[in-house]
């Protein structure tokens, strides 16, 4: 089945150029030029994939996405044309899967989306494998409704920090760089900033911890990465 891609960008030039590398590549593409018809396309159309420009007229990305993580766990790419730091925070904070800053090639691009449909497609393959993964007495993961659950209540995680917790969760106590998991949870061997790990683990830290500032499932070992404390069992 053809994969579609929703390609939102007020920049005609940038948007047709994402637009015939895409469809080169076998993808469906769909395009919109602000806002509104950017979150249309995406709530009526379901694509398998999001390019999302910030700076939008009508409504500017970082209200696209929330909007659209209210209804979907779509992967989101934000594409901005700024460098600052909080921007690329916001967006991730907000529910984005990545962010690329312009100007980038094509070939990292296509690269992203790629890894990132990739990453979306196997969960959904997941389901013909039900189980119930304890992680601790009161922290459950259900692969077939792909949720984590604390004390009896469903967590509200995107897919992309439901993958990160499941992936240190069945690898307990082994500790991973943050390289290692941009390469086995975002599927990028070659590209991706690793800051976007550190902000996923803080925000699901936020939503899975009674404290994250100070946590008792997923630690830290300082200058190494991340890992899952079976001791927390």
């Amino acid at each position: 089945m053809e994969r579609v891609v929703l390609v939102v960008d007020d920049e005609k030039p940038i948007l047709d150029i994402l637009k015939f590398n895409l469809q080169k590549e076998g993808f469906h593409v769909l395009g919109a030029s602000d806002g509104e018809e950017g979150l249309n396309l995406a709530l009526t159309k379901n694509p398998d994939l999001i390019l999302l420009d910030i700076m939008l007229p009508k409504m500017d990305g970082f209200d696209v996405c929330k909007r659209i993580r209210e209804k979907s766990n779509v992967p989101i790419i934000m594409i901005t044309a700024r460098e600052e730091e909080v921007d690329k925070v916001l967006g991730l904070e907000l529910g984005a899967d990545d962010y690329i800053t312009k100007p980038f090639s094509v070939r990292e691009l296509l690269a992203r989306v790629k890894a990132n449909m990739r990453r979306f497609a196997g969960d959904t393959k997941e389901e013909a494998s039900a189980d119930i993964i304890v992680a601790a007495p009161e922290l459950v993961i259900d692969t077939t409704k792909y949720e984590a659950i604390k004390n009896g209540t469903t967590l509200d995680l995107t897919l992309r920090e439901y993958e990160l917790l499941k992936f240190l969760v069945t690898q307990p106590n082994r500790i991973f760089s943050r390289e290692a998991l941009l390469s086995s949870v975002w599927g990028y061997e070659f590209y991706g900033d690793v800051r976007t790990v550190d902000v996923t683990v803080r925000r699901l830290r936020e939503k899975i911890e009674d404290d994250s500032s100070n946590p008792r499932y997923i630690l830290t070992k300082r200058g190494v990465g991340y890992y899952f404390d079976k001791a927390s069992e």
